[in-house]
């Protein structure tokens, strides 16, 4: 990148590189419909449609803001490659932080995208109530979009459903946060349960029963000398060996589920798939909720891989690899107090391969520019400087953040091309209508909000 950015024999300090990113990630989001085409274009019932599935999340944990973010990924994904996908097979089309979403401002949001870029084939998404309702609002708009669920919170809502009112839960979750308390800071430390987030607690808790399984093995029957190591053991677990029964039911449905979720995550769905789960899934009793519900689920998903005519090679099912972008977000250059427009402000960068336009791209975001992004963003960093060492400005805590909020929207080409750019809302009213020849209203194609785009 030297000749194209300049760099004659100086290494650039850290700001500078930081200053790069950032308009790095503008320039991603901006020229997106200029520098990135739809994967492979698709004709259904007269109507054009992006051939990309597009992942749709929102964050949770990162400062006082939460960060919505689109990723575009193909959806012919599973048939050039062998695994899930990663950063590096994802773009982002736009990406916007509110302090809260909810199915009304996630339909907005998306609607603004759309009538910009086009359609995609479908919405991968997780089973938050919110992002259902945006898609359901959408297709009630006449924007209709085919919804993919994520495998992972399918596989961890019905452990939920299952498990959350059997009788043992609560006592063995109990029983576990118990036996960690007392074996920390002694012998035993090394083998204490792991730590489950509270919140999507199912999505990681095979993870300490399959420890409570592994740990009861380690007191076997019989008694054990005062002071022996097996008696500090027996001590730390308490009544944890009483719950074998819960234990054992438990792996035996997730380990099924994690091997179908595996499988399913590696090749997509498809019908080859499908049957290779059905087999996982021989364990499970066939009246159990958790095998009607996942094969329900399955052979639900597998009619909107049909209409996607993905059948064949497997249709994207996880949405994980947004997961991992707020992970890789939270943990590269956010200072010290972690302030979710900063993190926002840079996902677009790490999605993507690097190509060699990436030093043009940088060049053609300009200093203004960039000022004029970050200048309008609410701050955390910025408010403590401002109020901690200044007795009675506390009261500028209370100033409004919902203006302050990053949100980046792609641009249409530009020049003669943008003249041709027609309202995607206007030519496809619903799922089976036909293209129009004209918008209604001309008009509404320029009319789009940019926001902090200059």
């Amino acid at each position: 990148m030297a000749s194209d950015l300049g760099i004659e024999g100086k290494t650039p300090c850290h700001q500078t590189i930081i200053n790069w990113v950032t308009r790095y990630s503008c320039a991603k989001i901006w020229t997106y419909c200029a520098y990135t085409a739809p994967p492979s274009l698709v004709i259904k019932n007269d109507k054009l449609i992006n051939g990309a599935i597009w992942l749709i999340d929102e964050s949770i944990g990162l400062g006082s803001g939460k960060i919505l973010t689109v990723l575009e990924l193909k959806i012919d994904h599973h048939n050039t490659h062998e695994g899930p996908p990663s950063l590096g097979d994802v773009n982002c089309v736009s990406i916007s932080v509110a302090t809260s979403w909810t199915g009304e401002s996630i339909a907005d949001f998306l609607q603004q995208i759309i009538n910009i870029t086009g359609k995609p084939a479908a919405f991968l998404k997780d089973g938050g109530t919110n992002l259902a309702k945006g898609v359901r609002l959408l297709n009630e708009k006449g924007l209709f979009c085919h919804s993919i669920d994520d495998v992972s919170h399918v596989v961890a809502n019905l452990l939920k459903r299952e498990y959350t009112k059997h009788p043992s839960y609560e006592a063995f979750v109990s029983i576990c946060g118990q036996a960690s308390k007392k074996m920390k800071q002694t012998l035993l430390a090394s083998l204490s349960p792991p730590k489950i987030s509270t919140k999507a607690r199912f999505m990681n808790i095979h993870r300490l029963v399959t420890w409570a399984e592994q740990i009861i093995k380690h007191s076997p029957c019989g008694r054990a000398s005062k002071g022996s190591i097996i008696s500090k053991l027996r001590k730390s677990l308490g009544t944890l060996p009483e719950h074998r029964q819960f234990i054992r039911r438990f792996l035996r449905d997730s380990r099924a589920l994690l091997k179908c979720q595996e499988v399913l995550k590696i090749k997509g769905l498809s019908v080859g798939t499908y049957n290779e789960c059905k087999t996982l899934l021989q364990y499970i009793p066939q009246r159990s909720r958790i095998y009607i519900g996942f094969v329900t689920w399955m052979e639900n998903q597998l009619m909107v891989a049909h209409s996607l005519g993905v059948t064949s090679i497997g249709m994207p099912i996880c949405s994980d690899i947004l997961e991992s972008l707020y992970g890789v977000g939270k943990i590269h250059g956010t200072g010290e107090i972690k302030d979710a427009n900063r993190i926002a402000l840079r996902l677009p960068s790490y999605c993507g391969e690097l190509s060699d336009d990436a030093a043009k791209m940088v060049m053609g975001v300009s200093t203004k520019q960039q000022q004029d992004v970050e200048k309008k963003l609410f701050s955390l960093t910025r408010q403590r400087r401002k109020v901690l060492p200044n007795p009675g400005a506390i009261t500028d805590l209370l100033t409004s953040e919902s203006s302050q909020y990053l949100s980046l929207l792609p641009m249409p080409k530009v020049g003669e091309k943008m003249k041709k750019i027609s309202n995607i809302t206007d030519r496809c009213g619903n799922e089976n209508g036909a293209l129009s020849s004209e918008p209604k209203n001309s008009k509404e194609t320029y009319g789009l909000n940019f926001q902090v785009a200059s």
